[in-house]
């Protein structure tokens, strides 16, 4: 059966794929931000899954506020990359796994858990900048990334949008359905977005360091805790795209010990204040 290995966090700001494809990486400003992922990429190399199921949240790329889902995982053959701002970046179109995606929606959804299907979608930065960051940076023309993802767009740019809770049990849902999936497949579980920032109004810039770190501990270590975060708690204390969070939340719910199984190994742990006007976070865990 298929099984899930680890869950990667990070965030997945535009400014730090712009910096990757410009050459930026080591200048003076950006040259921490990318030491802290150093670890990550030698680590994905060693632990490289067959399959990635990745959560992110889209930014009027393939959705608009014409048409806003909750939840949508693309069960495409493939993806191209697109982006709002910046452009499309130069990065290798992603190749999907529709077999699994499509298992895990019809599993998910017979969980009581309500999903948009996408057959057909562009994908923006808050998936191909954490590939970058976890993977290198092929050149656009490169066949493709090293191994076959799952898109899971997340609905945390337009309230309502779904609770902390909920997401955590929907990561259960979804490790229920990986391990019922009829093929050794081993994969892994990335939450990206976040952490706290402000992108607009008299609190624009806002990073809340002391928050951040909480966070970091709470999802190690009592993760059904920072499920229980009320949204107010996130726009206050993280900002209004703090909440982008939430998307951790289904990766953590996914892990063995949710289940009652060991607690994670934490392989890498990254923090760094600023990349733009956000602030990075970057957490590794493994199963035992």
């Amino acid at each position: 059966m298929a099984h899930i290995s680890a869950s990667v966090y990070t965030s997945h700001i535009p400014a730090i794929g712009a910096a990757l494809d410009l050459g930026k990486t080591q200048e003076p400003y950006w040259q921490p931000v990318f030491k802290g992922y150093e670890y990550s990429k030698t680590w994905m190399q060693q632990n490289k899954p067959d399959v990635i199921f990745l959560v992110y949240n889209d930014h009027a790329t393939a959705f608009d506020l014409d048409f806003i889902p909750t939840f949508a995982i693309g069960t495409a053959a493939s993806y191209a990359p697109a982006d709002e701002g910046w452009g499309p970046r130069p990065v290798p179109t992603v190749q999907g796994h529709p077999e699994l995606a499509a298992h895990i929606a019809h599993s998910v959804i017979q969980q009581d858990f309500d999903l948009t299907i996408v057959n057909k979608m562009p994908v923006d930065h808050g998936l191909t900048v954490p590939l970058s960051l976890m993977c290198g940076q092929p050149p656009a023309d490169h066949f493709s990334w090293p191994c076959p993802v799952i898109p899971f767009a997340v609905n945390v740019v337009q309230y309502p949008v779904p609770s902390g809770q909920r997401c955590f049990a929907l990561g259960q849902a979804i490790r229920r359905a990986v391990e019922s999936f009829d093929a050794d497949l081993n994969v892994q579980i990335w939450g990206t977005g976040g952490m706290s920032h402000q992108l607009q109004g008299p609190r624009a810039g806002l990073i809340n360091k002391a928050f951040d770190n909480a966070f970091l501990d709470q999802l190690i270590a009592d993760p059904a805790a920072a499920a229980r975060i009320p949204h107010i708690d996130y726009v206050r204390e993280a900002g209004s795209e703090g909440i982008e969070l939430v998307m951790w939340l289904i990766a953590r719910g996914a892990m063995a010990d949710v289940a009652g199984g060991k607690a994670p190994h934490v392989a890498h742990r990254f923090y760094h204040v600023p990349a733009s006007n956000t602030a990075v976070g970057h957490l590794i865990l493994e199963n035992t």
